[in-house]
């Protein structure tokens, strides 16, 4: 496979195609709500894809278009390109690349596109003279298969904060999501088992934003593969039992200026944050409210942001504890200075939610926010007075609320753009009306002999 007008790292990907024997190509993009989608190609379609696009219906994906305006284009970004392990079978090895979505009439990136939606708020935070470092730990739950093959909320293991074996039964099925991860070069840091029966956690090495969004997708993606494989089900939901902690995705950021020195670190401050940082958490404080919409977009996110839990539901920052929104980690190097939004979890789309983020820190910066002082005790002690003396408020209590704060707020509306804020706005309060109308088992119990 050669081609004159392609780019070196486009050819590359044609002689790793020909060198791993692949067969097929998936051609990955999401829609607004975060699902993955995939195109898939015959791998004798790669040049094409590059050098044309591949088209395809765009009114069959959710917050895309309407029937009349369905034609888009995949163009396949190769750095991307990542053979998938667990297809390495007799009907074919596969490889994937993720895409970018083209608008056919205009030939520019699709408004609708949530990577494009990322590229533009990271291309606006490099006009400020800055570019983003995120680093996520998604959080996830594992559960055994009844005799249809469908999943139940029956854990499949015993085990409790990083326990070993024999209590966690998922050490091996880690160990070959790890594998598939590297296999797919990614740099696994650590992992481990988490806080509630069945629940784990695979940290993998940050990177700059929109690689960042692109392997937070792709890990999805071979988690549960890799649990199918294995005949169990692994889910991302926020919340999927009641009573003990959930599942989150802390993510940790910073900005670097453009001659590679961590913008976040003052080695004179007392907490060796720099002026910016401190300007970048007080736009996520002051934001908060709104880009809970997109960082914990489903009626069940909300089931895990109530007290109790240790999940953050109040809009504060520390250097000492984890109750609050945003933690400032111990950092051991000037670069590795950062802070953590502890709110969002995985069941987000990964390119809306860093999108938010960032914008809501950006905003932060140029209007030179005021950052409140740390709150270093214990907020999950205060009482209603007590917060109120300190002026901690709270996140949004449901999706319900979360989307009424993301209407009122101009700012990461515009990180959205007109036609992501749109469709997604009209999503979720489709969602939450729909919640609403339901009658819960709880109703049910508490109710129905009672009345």
């Amino acid at each position: 496979m050669t081609s004159g007008s392609l780019s070196s790292a486009e050819q590359d990907v044609l002689d790793r195609i020909d060198e791993e024997d692949i067969d097929f190509l998936r051609l990955q993009f999401t829609d607004i709500l975060g699902t993955v989608k995939n195109v898939s190609v015959p791998a004798r379609q790669a040049e094409k894809a590059f050098t044309e696009g591949i088209y395809f219906d765009g009114s069959s994906i959710e917050g895309f278009v309407r029937i009349q305006e369905s034609d888009m284009r995949l163009v396949p970004d190769p750095s991307t390109f990542a053979v998938l392990p667990w297809r390495d079978t007799e009907d074919g090895r596969a490889a994937r690349l993720i895409c970018d979505v083209i608008d056919t009439k205009t030939g520019e990136p699709f408004s609708g596109d949530p990577r494009s939606v990322l590229k533009s708020v990271l291309e606006e935070a490099k006009e400020m003279g800055y570019t983003v470092n995120a680093g996520p730990e998604p959080e996830f739950f594992v559960f055994d298969k009844d005799e249809d093959g469908r999943a139940t909320t029956e854990t499949h293991d015993a085990g409790g904060y990083f326990d070993l074996a024999p209590k966690d039964l998922a050490s091996d099925l880690r160990r070959e999501i790890i594998y598939n991860l590297e296999a797919m070069d990614f740099e696994v840091e650590a992992s481990h088992h988490e806080v509630a029966e069945g629940q784990h956690e695979i940290a993998f090495k940050y990177d700059d934003g929109l690689s960042t969004a692109d392997n937070i997708a792709t890990f999805r993606s071979v988690v549960r593969a890799t649990a199918e494989v294995n005949d169990v089900h692994a889910t991302f939901m926020p919340k999927p039992i009641a009573h003990i902690n959930g599942s989150g995705m802390h993510t940790h950021l910073s900005l670097f200026t453009t001659d590679g020195e961590n913008a976040f670190h003052d080695t004179d401050d007392e907490f060796n944050l720099s002026e910016t940082a401190k300007q970048f958490v007080a736009g996520i404080l002051d934001h908060a409210p709104a880009l809970t919409a997109v960082c914990d977009p489903t009626v069940n996110s909300y089931k895990r942001l109530v007290p109790g839990y240790e999940a953050p539901v109040y809009i504060a920052w520390s250097d000492v504890n984890r109750s609050a929104l945003i933690r400032k980690p111990a950092a051991r190097a000037p670069a590795a200075s950062r802070i953590e939004l502890r709110s969002p979890d995985p069941s987000c789309n990964p390119y809306l939610a860093l999108a938010v983020m960032v914008k809501a820190g950006l905003d932060g910066i140029k209007r030179e926010l005021d950052c409140p002082d740390p709150v270093r005790e214990n907020i999950y002690e205060f009482d209603e007075e007590k917060r109120d003396e300190y002026g901690i408020e709270t996140l949004p209590p449901n999706l319900g609320a979360a989307v009424d704060e993301l209407e009122q707020d101009e700012v990461i509306q515009d990180a959205l753009g007109e036609h992501v804020s749109e469709k997604f706005i009209q999503a979720k309060q489709s969602e939450y009306d729909e919640y609403k109308a339901e009658v819960s088992e709880w109703e049910i119990d508490s109710y129905l002999e009672k009345f």
